[in-house]
């Protein structure tokens, strides 16, 4: 099964870091580092933040496509042309596919992003008992070891709703997800005391689809969208088996992406806090 789920149970992008990444994430470094910036003086020239850069030179992100030719301005057309061929050059694991990479970068450098669950606690909100209580009930079971790392990837890609103050976070929940009570009943309210916290941002509105909502568009399914800096509209799915970011205009358009949260609960039918 080649899927990573947002929120379900498999890798989220930081638990193995793969060769290739970490020797592109090298290359970036020592390039950057050669032409005499700090990830900080070189997010900006870039259009990336100095945590995505980082990320990247650490290995712990899949670098977007477009990075070779941004690097040209700041870095000079050499050392564009020599991160285009690292970039074709980078190795995928297996069931980790590439454009979850993609998708979390997205997320981290978006200026708002909305989620629409109706399947689990989205993985941006689970708490550490019900992450641990997702990842220990999948089959085939893993090495304690391996659990560990991705139990801590998870965690750490939580950060970025404290990390990302300007960027608006609107998420809606069925109310069957939290009634579904998994994990237990301590795991539940564990996450409804973590909901309850995030909701406290001032970035983030987390609002509960009731059971009953007569006029509900969320019928098709759940809904991941960002809008990027650049203006950007993107979409991600996953399912059972296929996932799929979603980049073209005519996949993406038909989803309420550039509404504010509110109209975006109305889109879905007004959800209660």
């Amino acid at each position: 099964m080649a899927t990573t789920a947002d929120n379900g149970a498999v890798d989220n992008g930081g638990a193995e870091l793969s060769d290739s990444l970490k020797t592109f994430g090298a290359v970036l470094k020592v390039l950057r580092e050669e032409a005499g910036l700090t990830q900080e003086g070189l997010a900006p020239r870039m259009r990336y933040s100095a945590h995505y850069i980082a990320k990247i030179e650490q290995g712990r992100r899949y670098p977007p496509k477009d990075l070779p030719g941004r690097a040209e301005e700041p870095l000079g057309h050499i050392a564009s042309r020599v991160l285009a061929a690292a970039y074709r050059s980078l190795t995928r694991r297996t069931g980790l596919a590439s454009w979850f990479h993609q998708w979390a970068g997205i997320a981290e450098e978006a200026l708002s992003l909305y989620a629409y669950e109706c399947r689990a606690i989205p993985g941006l909100l689970q708490p550490e008992p019900y992450i641990r209580a997702i990842f220990e009930r999948r089959l085939p079971p893993v090495t304690e070891d391996r659990l560990e790392r991705e139990v801590a990837a998870r965690l750490d890609r939580q950060r970025i709703v404290e990390q990302r103050p300007n960027t608006e976070f609107s998420l809606v929940i069925e109310q069957a997800v939290l009634e579904r009570n998994v994990g237990g009943d301590q795991v539940t309210l564990a996450v409804i005391d973590h909901l309850l916290t995030v909701s406290r941002r001032r970035n983030a509105e987390i609002q509960i689809m009731p059971l009953r909502q007569e006029d509900h568009c969320g019928v098709d399914g759940h809904m991941y969208l960002a809008a990027t800096q650049g203006h950007r509209r993107v979409g991600y799915t996953e399912g059972q088996r296929p996932s799929n970011l979603l980049t073209a205009p005519r996949d993406v358009q038909r989803r309420p992406l550039s509404v504010s949260p509110a109209a975006w609960a109305d889109f879905l039918g007004r959800a209660a806090h």
